[in-house]
């Protein structure tokens, strides 16, 4: 009881640290112009959001890294010594490796000479990859990760070598479905922040103590980007935030060993990459048809006449719903 109080304080400690420097780095971005550019493809109603700031993934990013790092600084100095610092340090890793890729690619499309597009997607999704392998080998060989648990064995099942491989995928999907998801005011944050709550009471029953402390500390500086964020949205996470954060997410999931629960606590970025799949290749197949008036389906419900808020409200309840359910199975 005693650690589930305090790592809800340290989420209320996180949210006030993100709220409270929001202001400035709002500040910043508008004197350097760093808006979002709309795409052609986009509805119309989307125009509005034209020169919003983005890049925000930074104003809760910078909030856990310190954090966390703070709160475990012994820890880390003793990372040869404790499993404990291992344990913090990769997700904390992970999230800057993938703020980077993402800001970099926010960067592109901003300023650079791919104004609108951003980083070539093979270059991209090459760095996602690699970083990914890297990750799955530590979580595999270095910090002895519980390859997987399945609802109603109540044991660990070995993958042997191919949960490298198995890992590395889980950690590529899931950063590029919260970023699929990151389109309307709020929706990234808010499903993303239930999720990483539901594997932070995970951690919790496990006793990942730490583990435990830093998802709830990313869902308090995720509230206070929400702040922000919510309609009408005066930032924008970017891929900055998208990609680490969806990241982060799967390497936590990864870590407790429940990473099937994915499936189920994170329908709805599940369900808007899949979407995107399911476009391009009924686009291809049917040679030029398409299967949902656009994609992500986030935008398909906008298109069939829900209000933006209509929208991230009713995947935020059916996200809720799911991470609830997940948390229940993960204990079968």
């Amino acid at each position: 009881m005693r650690q589930i109080a305090f790592s809800l304080s340290l989420a209320g400690l996180a949210f006030i640290m993100t709220a409270i420097w929001g202001g400035p780095l709002l500040r910043i971005l508008r004197h350097f112009k760093i808006g979002k550019i709309i795409r052609v493809e986009e509805p119309d109603s989307h125009r509005v959001k034209m020169g919003t700031p983005t890049m925000g993934g930074v104003m809760y990013i910078l909030s856990v890294l310190l954090l966390s790092g703070l709160l475990n600084a012994v820890a880390l100095i003793g990372v040869a010594t404790s499993g404990v610092g291992r344990s913090v340090l990769l997700p904390m890793v992970v999230m800057f490796g993938y703020a980077l890729l993402g800001a970099v690619d926010d960067w592109e499309g901003i300023r650079g000479k791919r104004k609108g597009d951003g980083m070539r997607s093979s270059t991209k999704f090459t760095f996602q990859v690699l970083l990914a392998i890297c990750t799955a080998y530590v979580l595999k060989y270095v910090i002895d990760a519980p390859d997987v648990y399945i609802p109603g064995l109540f044991f660990e099942v070995e993958l042997g070598w191919f949960y490298v491989p198995i890992a590395a995928f889980i950690i590529v999907a899931e950063s590029n479905a919260i970023n699929f998801t990151d389109g309307l005011d709020g929706l990234a944050g808010l499903i993303a922040a239930t999720a990483i709550a539901a594997f932070g009471g995970i951690a919790l029953i496990q006793e990942q103590v730490y583990l435990a402390r830093f998802c709830f500390i990313l869902v308090g500086a995720l509230f206070g980007f929400l702040w922000f964020n919510v309609h009408p949205a005066e930032l924008i996470m970017g891929d900055t935030g998208s990609l680490s954060l969806g990241a982060v997410l799967a390497v936590v999931a990864l870590m407790t060993g429940q990473w099937p629960m994915l499936l189920i606590i994170g329908i709805i970025p599940l369900s808007e990459m899949l979407s995107v799949v399911i476009q391009i290749g009924y686009f291809k197949w049917t040679k030029g048809k398409r299967f949902f008036k656009m994609a992500p389906i986030h935008l398909h419900f906008e298109l069939l006449g829900w209000s933006e808020t209509q929208v991230v409200q009713r995947f935020w309840l059916i996200g809720l719903m799911a991470a609830l359910i997940g948390i229940g199975l993960s204990q079968v």
